[in-house]
């Protein structure tokens, strides 16, 4: 625990660190979220959660349910619509003019679900079923201002309708009230993950995977152990 703290103290210490014309922060990652698995995501490493993605549900045949959902802090929203967090393809803009929702579900924004009944079979909601590199387009705030970022993801699903999800990178931009592109990790608008490394600002974070509160940096362990049915909070 002592040495995931001073990890966490490190990655926070070097996105302070980034140089002052930096216009977007991208983070390279590789966290699973399984079977009843989270992962607290902070976009700009400030300790506070921004978004929450929360697998629920239990492995089963004929009967039963699983869900994918981002659960938001107070104040911030993710790209969606009718209730479901989009699955966003590169490129796809995320700014002040497109639509963002928040708080349709006590338990997030659904991204996937599976259910299961033994009279109706097997039926399935969201965009994110079976989805690789696919981005939420993310609204948030830094001291009360707005500000845009992504997060990618790869959902795979498993035997037993078991839903499996990889976080494998997010990034913000710095500017608030200024759009960012999905997958786009600098300042220049052709560029995207993957590409020019002296033109990324990047955060190396590999992090345990597996979630658990012993697992994570203090502030996420506490809010994990009441994260189910509460809702989010950030200082503004």
């Amino acid at each position: 625990m002592y040495a995931l703290a001073a990890s966490a103290a490190g990655v926070g210490a070097l996105a302070l660190a980034q140089p002052c014309e930096a216009k977007i922060i991208y983070t390279k990652t590789h966290q699973v979220i399984g079977t009843n698995g989270f992962y607290g995501l902070d976009l700009n490493h400030d300790g506070n959660i921004d978004f929450l993605i929360q697998e629920r549900g239990s492995s089963f045949s004929s009967t039963g349910y699983n869900g994918l959902f981002v659960k938001e802090a107070f104040g911030n929203a993710v790209r969606g619509s009718n209730s479901l967090a989009l699955a966003l393809s590169g490129g796809a803009p995320i700014g002040p003019r497109q639509q963002f929702i928040s708080r349709t579900n006590s338990v997030g924004e659904l991204m996937f679900n599976v259910v299961c009944t033994p009279d109706t079979g097997c039926s399935t909601k969201g965009q994110w079923g079976g989805v690789s590199d696919r981005y939420l387009g993310l609204k948030f705030l830094i001291s009360g201002k707005t500000h845009y970022g992504w997060a990618r993801l790869s959902v795979d699903i498993k035997p037993g309708h078991n839903i499996v999800a990889t976080l494998t990178g997010y990034a913000y931009q710095t500017i608030a009230n200024k759009k960012i592109s999905a997958g786009q990790t600098s300042s220049r608008a052709d560029h995207t993950a993957g590409g020019s490394a002296s033109a990324e600002s990047e955060i190396s974070d590999s992090a345990v995977v597996q979630p658990s509160p012993l697992q994570q940096p203090s502030s996420l362990g506490r809010l994990a152990l009441g994260m189910r049915d509460v809702p989010l909070r950030r200082q503004p």
